[in-house]
This record gives C-alpha cells, sequence and structure tokens, in this order.
C-alpha cells in the first residue's frame, strides 16, 4: 500500500485529530495502521486507544433523527440516499459534497459535531462524518446499506414529505441544465429510478427513464423531466416546504427560470 498523493503528514494528523479510526483513513491515506502510527509517532502525536483499534470516536448526534419524518429530515435522507455511503465494517456513515454549506447544514439539522475527512471518495470532493450504530441500524431498515448504489431501494416516504426527499435526490445526483429546460436524475438502482419516474409521472410532468451501460458493465438509470413549462411546475412543488437555505442554490436558480416563488 502506497501513500495517496497530496496526503502530507499534517493532512493525516488532521485527519486523525477530527476522529477518524485508523482504519477509516487507510482507504483514504493509502496507508497501513502501521505506518499510520509511525506518522503519529514521528510528530510526538498522542494516540487513542478507541481510535487505533479501530472504533470510531464517540461524536455528539441526534441518534433518533431518522426515526421522525420532518421535511428537514427528508431532505437529508434524499442527499443521502443519492450521496452518502455506510460503512459496512464500522457504525460510521458519510456526506459527500462539493458544497461545504451544505454539509455544515446537515450536521445543524442532526445536532452532530462538523466533523469531516481531509478528503472524500473523490479525493477531492468533502466528506462529512457521522458515527452513530442507531442511525446505521435505522437506515438499514429504511433499506439503506453499505455499497447501496445497485440495489438502493425507493424508501417508503409519507405523501406529505415525499417533495421534500426528491429536493434532496436532485441535490445529490441531479442535473439541471444551465439554459434550457432539462434535469436529469442518475442512478444505479432499477427499483429506485422506476420508483422516482412514477413519482415524477403522479406529478403530471413529462417523464421519462433512459439506460446506459457503464465501464463495469452496469446499468445506469437517468430518469428525466424535460420542458420549459415541466421545469417550472417541479420547481413549484419541490420548493414549496423548502426552507431559506436546505436546497442547492443554482439548481433551484435553474428550474425556477420561469417561476418565482
Amino acid at each position: 500500500m502506497s501513500r495517496n498523493p497530496g496526503m502530507t503528514d499534517e493532512a493525516i494528523i488532521k485527519m486523525y485529530k477530527s476522529g477518524m479510526s485508523f482504519k477509516e483513513m487507510g482507504p483514504i491515506v493509502g496507508l497501513s495502521d502501521r505506518a499510520i502510527r509511525n506518522v503519529m509517532y514521528k510528530h510526538g502525536i498522542s494516540m487513542n486507544r478507541e481510535q487505533y483499534s479501530g472504533q470510531p470516536r464517540k461524536h455528539k448526534v441526534n441518534e433518533d433523527y431518522f426515526k421522525v419524518w420532518t421535511h428537514e429530515m427528508a431532505w437529508v435522507l434524499g442527499l443521502f440516499v443519492t450521496d452518502g455511503h455506510v460503512n459496512k465494517q464500522l457504525h460510521s456513515i458519510y456526506f459527500s459534497q462539493k458544497d461545504e454549506r451544505i454539509l455544515q447544514l446537515i450536521a445543524k439539522y442532526m445536532e452532530a459535531d462538523y466533523v469531516l475527512a481531509a478528503t472524500g471518495p473523490t479525493k477531492t470532493t468533502l466528506t462529512l462524518i457521522i458515527n452513530s450504530k442507531e442511525i446505521k441500524k435505522d437506515l438499514k431498515m429504511l433499506g439503506i446499506i453499505s455499497n447501496k448504489s445497485l440495489s438502493v431501494p425507493f424508501p417508503n416516504v409519507p405523501e406529505e414529505y415525499l417533495a421534500s426527499f426528491v429536493r434532496g435526490v436532485i441535490d445529490g445526483d441531479g442535473w439541471v441544465q444551465k439554459s434550457g429546460y432539462v434535469m436529469n436524475v442518475t442512478s444505479g438502482s432499477q427499483d429506485f429510478a422506476a420508483r422516482l419516474l412514477f413519482v415524477f409521472q403522479s406529478w403530471q410532468l413529462r417523464s421519462e427513464i433512459t439506460i446506459t451501460v457503464s465501464p463495469a458493465g452496469n446499468y445506469i438509470y437517468r430518469i428525466w423531466v424535460k420542458g420549459k413549462y415541466e421545469l417550472p411546475k417541479l420547481a413549484e412543488i419541490i420548493y414549496n416546504n423548502a426552507a431559506s437555505d436546505n436546497f442547492i442554490l443554482h439548481k433551484r436558480q435553474r428550474m425556477s427560470q420561469r417561476y418565482f416563488i
């Protein structure tokens, strides 16, 4: 195993001090537990036994967050379904976003300590870490488990919160054309794609699915909404229950070109 480019000793120490265990850090920094420990020794960093043993340090979080439906919870869940990751071995989940404001808002809603990995899965995307066995269990009850990208189901979202959930999905994996009237959501899960298409159709939006095949041989589903009247109508639906800031601004602006809330 060799150190990933850009992973300086300072970056590794910062990641460790954020509360990550050696086991969590290994795939990101490209070093073994022993090599990470040697970095700590080299700089005289005292080590926490729980982190070294592979158990994440306990952080503050509302462990009941996914038990009670609210518009904010539905939005966060939509983001997690598309841009989140469940650690298979540890009781940790991760949110990845290019917009740090969104991660800060998630932490605020979940009453969680704002703990970031130095880099995300792409090595450039910021990643928020939440450590909680209870939250991981609740997500599993919703069908969301590790390695979910090809099989994640569409959660059974109460009708009242469906628009907020879809807003989170679009904020996570949606693309909105800069000039024009085209939006799509990308998913590797046939079930999720079919259910999202059904939702769009139930809102009487002109929508369709296209299918391509990835280099790895997996099907990629894109759920489209198109039209100069369709996108403003979608915007009217999904932003109706939005707070002043729980959305990605440029996506709202592009969808609302002919509709002002």
